[in-house]
């Protein structure tokens, strides 16, 4: 975690290539079983994310292992693939896909997750630190393709809106969500009067130089991490109305 020299847990990043596939491969088993929970016809009720049908939910997470695929291809044969054309055929993509049959949704996510699983198991050892991009930009060793879709998969099961929540994250994973997250609002020069306070962990403020009054964020590392996302105010103690800046 960020500002944070003693911790004891490993963050995602600390762990072995093999433990951070399995992460993602867990996160993905979890939201295909919140997915099997939802029927045909509650796919098409609103998601947890405004603006969003749990089918765009899905359509987007299936989506999302086929641009991660290309990443893959990119590291192995090194020929440039990036994960999508551009940001509006992205989206274009997802509407698109909202509109498909349950079944055929069903069925895009079912396959595009093995064909990444695929991917990644055929991946040469000397491959994974190959450079690619990512859709933001930011050129990462091909082995960031594991934390890519441990988030998508991991936060996207909260979306589906069906029970699931942030305390059943793995702490890695909550760990570097936390750091992923604060280092978005640094970049982005946001959030700079925030002060985030997870119960157990050190006190750390968004914009250490920030002078003028501190916005205190406190609750479980879960709850703080769910805040941060813009997912859930579950647990959480701050000022009326404060609400987290966009991270991604």
């Amino acid at each position: 975690m960020a500002d944070n020299t003693s911790r004891d847990t490993r963050g995602f990043h600390e762990l072995s290539l093999d433990e951070r596939l399995t992460t993602a491969r867990d996160g993905t088993a979890w939201f295909a079983r919140h997915l099997a929970q939802i029927s045909d016809a509650d796919l098409d009720v609103p998601s947890a994310l405004a603006g969003w049908t749990r089918k765009h939910v899905v359509a987007h997470v299936g989506y999302n292992a086929a641009a991660l695929c290309n990443l893959v291809a990119w590291a192995d044969t090194g020929v440039e693939t990036p994960m999508y054309p551009s940001f509006e055929e992205r989206n274009t993509e997802i509407e698109e896909g909202a509109t498909l049959p349950a079944a055929a949704l069903r069925n895009l996510f079912d396959h595009t997750a093995a064909r990444l699983d695929e991917g990644w198991r055929h991946l040469p050892a000397d491959r994974w630190s190959h450079e690619v991009r990512t859709m933001q930009g930011r050129t990462v060793p091909a082995s960031e393709t594991a934390w890519l879709r441990t988030r998508e998969v991991w936060i996207h099961t909260v979306d589906l809106g069906s029970g699931a929540s942030f305390a059943e994250f793995p702490e890695p994973v909550l760990v570097d969500l936390f750091d992923d997250v604060l280092s978005g609002w640094r970049r982005n020069g946001d959030g700079a009067e925030l002060r985030l306070m997870p119960a157990g962990e050190p006190v750390t403020d968004v914009d250490p130089a920030f002078v003028g009054a501190r916005t205190e964020v406190s609750g479980s590392l879960a709850a703080v991490v769910g805040w941060m996302c813009g997912r859930s105010t579950d647990g959480i103690t701050t000022a009326e109305g404060v609400t987290p800046p966009r991270w991604i």
